[in-house]
């Protein structure tokens, strides 16, 4: 991808009563410019492949027109066709080798080609040149429905209120409530109306704050700062969880059949005490900083073992000077990072709020980033002069090394420290990548904190083997980087030697064309690590066979189910279940074995 040297200035211009906002992106002493588009790390591939099929749905059999149907692979850009007025689509000029296919259309459940249950993975469609598979035909069924009614605590309808669809799943070790991306607005009468759900079980939130909000406040903050602003409001609503309560641990779970309605899911909004957060960041040359982006995260909102995302954000002003109004109580982690400076300017009939960014050209980034968080608590009760020091974070430096060939001739790599054990917003703070130059070296500035290495864009026929420092393995347990410490020596180790597994599934003596296999690593260590890599799924192809490839060396379980929801592998408590069932599989580096399993259930 290609990076633009510069300084950039973002204008939003905003009316003195808040309408419509205007946003605008200049070079420094230029006009407008459009973003290139980023391009793809290698060349994307054309062929003389095709698939047919028709779109039915699950209750009538009739056509479901003008519905969207989406491949992704490895070897092209993600492409759609719709479906006619039979409800027939055709992909074309597609290149060799394996695909997904997915369906869409309002109303109805999201289907993959050989999905035949809830929050399960599709099949996998492997082609040969020239090939045409017909009859990739996709049922879908008619989406569930949570609607009902949101409340105040005197009975009065709550008009503008954000109502989402959750569901409780495994993600980092933790289980969390993750929104489906179903979401419901309410209107006056304070009704709302969640559609095309999967039949499962939800768990259903609602808040009046929604993000475009908090963008408007967030920039009000900025010109209110200099003084003559309302008090903001003491008291609110929490984000509350059906059947009315702020408590996630209370949340009442809804369980929904296919095609059904839940009806009358009514709830109150719990009402609390909101407290405002006021404080100052300072930078780590001492001086205040203008413009930095401040926000609330909560880190105690796990209740139990789940965790509910939530939280708030701000700007500081010239003085570096903030204030976080309307925070619920709460545990929090108040985080400032300084990736860009806004800055504001009136006339009298508007406001215009200018940001101004540097981006530079080396794969870290601009490097000049600055960091910095505090915990607190709230209980209701205003906290003031909380400080916030930033610092520059440090330069990590490494290089590629490959094992088992020749190196490449082309160079598409990308290395990144991801942030470990952040959720949300603090996963962001301080991150770094790189492109890696000719002679296999790269650098990241601006990093602190635990750190786990990857790579994204490797060539075919590679896969990451090790990432080492200083001659231990870091791979799969990090780093802990400190600001003042520069790292050097990450050695990122790459090989042609993969593995593979590939096999079949019987179900008594017959052939089984419909299972999900899983394999995990024989260390439960390995299971919640984060971005594992020893806790893998496959589904089949259409010819009923299965592929894993890249498994680190090791030993492992291997069990093939009859059905398991989408992200339940990476339940330790479901892995455990799953043991006594399963298969053990030792493998070595680049070993390829074929495995024949026996159909299971959980």
């Amino acid at each position: 991808m290609r990076k633009i040297a510069g300084v950039f200035l973002l204008s939003v211009a905003i009316p003195a009563t808040p309408a419509q906002a205007q946003i605008q992106v200049f070079p420094t002493g230029g006009e407008p410019m459009q973003m290139p588009m980023p391009q793809p790390g290698r060349q994307m591939k054309t062929g003389t492949a095709r698939i047919k099929g028709r779109l039915v749905g699950a209750e009538t059999g009739a056509p479901v027109r003008r519905a969207q149907v989406r491949i992704s692979g490895p070897e092209i850009m993600p492409k759609a066709a719709t479906t006619d007025n039979d409800g027939v689509y055709e992909l074309r000029d597609l290149p060799a080798g394996r695909y997904t296919v997915n369906a869409t259309k309002s109303g109805y459940v999201s289907v993959g080609y050989g999905q035949s249950r809830p929050f399960e993975s599709g099949k996998t469609i492997e082609l040969t040149d020239g090939q045409v598979l017909e009859k990739a035909d996709i049922t879908m069924p008619r989406g569930s429905v949570i609607s009902g009614r949101i409340i105040d605590e005197f009975g009065e309808p709550v008009a503008d209120a954000a109502v989402s669809a959750m569901r409780s799943s495994w993600s980092n070790g933790k289980r969390r409530l993750q929104n489906t991306g179903r979401t419901a607005t309410t209107n006056d009468l304070g009704q709302f109306r969640l559609y095309g759900l999967p039949p499962g079980d939800y768990y259903v939130s609602a808040t009046l704050r929604g993000t475009q909000e908090m963008i408007v406040a967030e920039m009000a903050m900025i010109a209110m700062s200099t003084g003559g602003a309302s008090e903001s409001p003491r008291s609110g609503y929490a984000p509350t969880y059906y059947p009315g309560t702020a408590n996630g641990a209370e949340a009442q779970k809804l369980t929904l059949a296919v095609g059904q309605e839940a009806q009358n899911t009514d709830f109150g909004l719990i009402p609390v005490r909101l407290a405002k957060i006021s404080g100052a960041v300072v930078g780590s040359d001492g001086r205040p900083l203008e413009g930095v982006a401040v926000s609330a995260t909560p880190r105690s909102a796990a209740v139990g073992s789940i965790i509910f995302p939530s939280g708030g954000s701000g700007r500081t002003d010239k003085n570096g000077n903030f204030t976080l109004s309307g925070v619920s109580p709460g545990d929090y982690t108040l985080s400032a990072r300084t990736s860009g400076v806004v800055s504001t300017t009136g006339d009298g009939d508007r406001m215009v709020f200018t940001m101004t960014r540097t981006m530079g050209t080396g794969g870290g980034g601009d490097g000049v980033s600055e960091t910095g968080s505090v915990p607190l608590s709230v209980s209701g009760d205003d906290l003031t002069n909380v400080m916030i020091v930033t610092s520059k974070g440090t330069t990590v430096t490494g290089k590629v090394v490959y094992e088992g060939g020749s190196k490449p001739t082309t160079n598409t790599l990308r290395i990144s420290a991801a942030a470990m054990g952040a959720d949300g917003p603090l996963a962001a703070l301080g991150g770094g990548s790189s492109s890696v130059t000719p002679d296999g070296t790269f650098e990241m500035k601006g990093l602190s904190g635990p750190r786990i290495f990857r790579v994204s864009n490797i060539p075919a026929g590679w896969v990451l083997k090790a990432v080492r420092l200083n001659g231990t393995d870091v791979t799969d347990n990090g780093i802990d980087v400190r600001p003042t410490d520069p790292v050097n020596g990450v050695e990122v180790v790459l090989t042609s030697k993969s593995t593979e597994v590939t096999g079949s599934v019987k179900a008594g003596n017959d052939p089984a064309t419909d299972y999900t296999v899983v394999i995990f690593s024989d260390d439960p260590d390995k299971w919640t690590a984060p971005m594992t890599r020893h806790v893998v799924s496959a589904r089949p192809n259409q010819e009923g066979r299965f592929q894993v490839k890249h498994l680190p060396a090791g030993t492992y379980y291997v069990v093939a189910l009859d059905y398991i929801p989408q992200g339940d592998w990476n339940d330790p408590d479901v892995l455990e279940r799953l043991k006594p069932k399963a298969t053990r599989l030792s493998l070595t580096e680049g070993d390829v074995q074929n495995l024949a399993l026996t159909l299971d259930s959980m």
